[in-house]
């Protein structure tokens, strides 16, 4: 058995066991979302794992443009939920919401088994074309120049050109190609397949938009407002989405490896299958949570024999099709923005209009509504949900930039044991199985003698935690060995950092928006919160682009200049982070009063 599968195991063992004894004690609902949630988080990470080297290995997509439609894919991830979260409370209820979305789910993972043929590097010098071998994946990856038959090894010259390994004077080629004499292209890359990859994101996101956030409500549901459960409830769900995430990374990434592209997204497939099937099959354990509002309402003809659920599923298909053209559009089509002299993309645009849209409406209601002591409390709200985009657009380079570090620029050995770079995604989740209990335990003995810090400190450590954890990946980089590979102890400290980090911002960032926000706009403080993930992750891609490298059939040409983009980079975003979460510990005091915490929901 594989070691990495092993130590998954014991992890799972240490942890597992008193979260099946805490279980018993809450409803039994909680069994059927705690599973469903956890084969979700399983899909969807084993697809974050996976899909950046999909994109660079399979279809040869360059760095930028890869990591621009990873960015793309992950912020409509986040957006859709705000969508999905109205139909549910308006019409669907949660119950038939999440069903939807699950199916969603299922077709866009098996869709992605569909590969089709791999695109082909071409090399074009004196107008003679030479193609590239490519075997493997990730890691493993075996790039090799074709001439004549024979395969040679290529690599950057000093001039920055190419260097083609063991090629003997006088040969077919030279042995150095000077940069500007030669041109890289793709050929063969197929349409269908690419057009296929596109659906299978669109349907994965709109899935997502059904199911996220209305899994988490159905959750609530399950306890009275004063039932002293509800915290701890949502705490072993926590936990099942963690578990999820954790297996993902390890068994999608070791078949993507090993076995197939198709065998690492069908098993993510095969999770959301089994998700669903558990789902659907506890429905009396919900006890009637989670059903229409109005279902009298929604199951009435309202065009033909189509009611209004029907017609909300078809117009959900119709939104499938609207992604997959904007997936496309947004990693091909920018427009001019003369005010700052830059172009942008259209998911720039939407969030931007999103993002005026909700201040106006916010201002309105604080000159308007809202008592002085709601305004300020807003305001804390905002300045919060602004740090929280920083804080993610670092902590989300794991699905980007730190997996290609990983794949590119880090021995993949923890010890003696090998592990893929799409496993290492399984640091984050892992550390949150072990850590999270214990930083529950600290805030309630910190709480218990006055010394917990309050929420705007919370977010300013998570801050410098993220921004840390890059540092010591710099750090890491100077003892990189003879083939620029940084020790794989780094990489595990930094998202050891920025595990931390998550729990100082995570567990408290949702639960201080419904504190904060007056009663009569917290749904939409609600959903700027998610707006503001999906900025992270479209801030996150830009960064993410900062550190791409010149490939040739997915393979870094130039490792050496690879890790130091890296160093670069990954410099910079630290300081970033440290110095904007050391201002927040700075002006924590004048945030903390904004809180008001002395004065009732209503401001008095």
């Amino acid at each position: 058995m594989n070691a990495v599968v092993v130590a998954g195991i014991v992890v799972t063992i240490l942890t597992v066991i008193p979260v099946v004894w805490q279980l018993g004690k809450h409803p039994r609902g909680l069994y059927i979302l705690f599973f469903a949630e956890m084969w979700e988080r399983f899909s969807y990470y084993g697809m974050r794992g996976l899909l950046i080297f999909y994109l660079t290995q399979h279809f040869l997509f360059d760095d930028a443009t890869a990591q621009q439609g990873y960015a793309t894919y992950t912020s409509l991830v986040y957006l859709m939920p705000l969508i999905g979260g109205y139909l549910a409370d308006r019409y669907l209820g949660t119950r038939k919401a999440i069903a939807f979305g699950a199916l969603l789910l299922v077709a866009g993972h098996f869709s992605m088994v569909f590969e089709g043929s791999p695109a082909k590097q071409i090399l074009t010098y004196n107008g003679q074309t030479y193609e590239f071998s490519a075997d493997g994946r990730m890691a493993s990856r075996e790039v090799r120049l074709i001439v004549n038959g024979e395969r040679f090894e290529v690599g950057a010259s000093p001039d920055g050109g190419m260097l083609i390994k063991g090629m003997p004077e006088g040969g077919a080629l030279p042995q150095v190609l000077p940069k500007g004499e030669y041109q890289l292209s793709v050929a063969d890359k197929d349409p269908t397949a690419v057009s296929i990859l596109y659906m299978a994101m669109a349907l994965i996101i709109m899935g997502v938009g059904f199911l996220k956030a209305n899994i988490s409500s159905i959750v609530g549901q399950l306890y009275e407002d004063n039932d002293p459960r509800r915290d701890p409830g949502f705490t072993l769900y926590y936990y099942g989405i963690n578990l999820g995430a954790f297996w993902a990374s390890i068994l999608c990434g070791l078949l993507g490896e090993t076995v197939g592209w198709y065998a690492g997204f069908g098993l993510a497939g095969f999770g959301m299958l089994l998700g669903y099937v558990v789902f659907v099959l506890g429905k009396p354990l919900l006890e009637g949570r989670g059903e229409p509002p109005e279902p009298q309402k929604l199951a009435a003809a309202v065009v033909g024999p189509l009611n209004t659920e029907w017609i909300i599923y078809l117009l959900a298909l119709v939104g499938v099709a609207g992604i997959w053209y904007l997936l496309q559009l947004n990693t091909s089509v920018s427009y001019p923005l003369p005010v700052l002299d830059i172009e942008v993309s259209t998911l720039f645009l939407l969030l931007s209009a999103g993002s005026i849209g909700v201040l106006v409406y916010f201002v309105y209601h604080m000159l308007t509504e809202f008592t002085f002591v709601e305004t300020q409390r807003v305001v804390l709200a905002l300045v919060l949900i602004s740090a929280s985009v920083v804080f993610w657009a670092l902590f989300e380079q794991a699905g980007s930039s730190l997996n290609q570090f990983a794949e590119r620029n880090t021995v993949l050995k923890v010890g003696d044991v090998p592990i893929t770079a799409a496993q290492t995604q399984s640091y984050n989740a892992g550390f949150i199985l072990i850590l999270a209990p214990i930083f529950s335990a600290l805030w309630a003995y910190l709480g218990r003698r006055n010394a917990d810090p309050r929420p705007a400190e919370k977010f300013g450590i998570a801050l410098v935690q993220a921004g840390l954890g890059f540092l010591v990946l710099v750090w890491g980089a100077q003892t990189a060995d003879e083939n620029f590979k940084v020790a794989q102890i780094f990489l595990i400290l930094a998202y050891l950092l920025h595990t931390t980090g998550e729990l100082c911002i995570s567990p408290v960032g949702l639960s201080q928006m419904t504190r904060l926000a007056p009663a009569m706009v917290i749904s939409t403080v609600m959903a700027t919160w998610f707006l503001a993930s999906a900025w992270a992750q479209y801030v996150g891609g830009i960064i993410a682009q900062l550190t791409a490298a010149e490939t040739v059939a997915g393979q870094v040409l130039d490792p050496k200049k690879a890790l130091e983009t890296y160093v670069t980079t990954f410099w910079d975003i630290g300081w970033i982070g440290i110095i904007i979460g050391g201002g927040l510990l700075l002006i924590s005091p004048f945030l903390n009063f904004l809180a008001h915490e002395d004065k009732g929901k209503d401001g008095r």
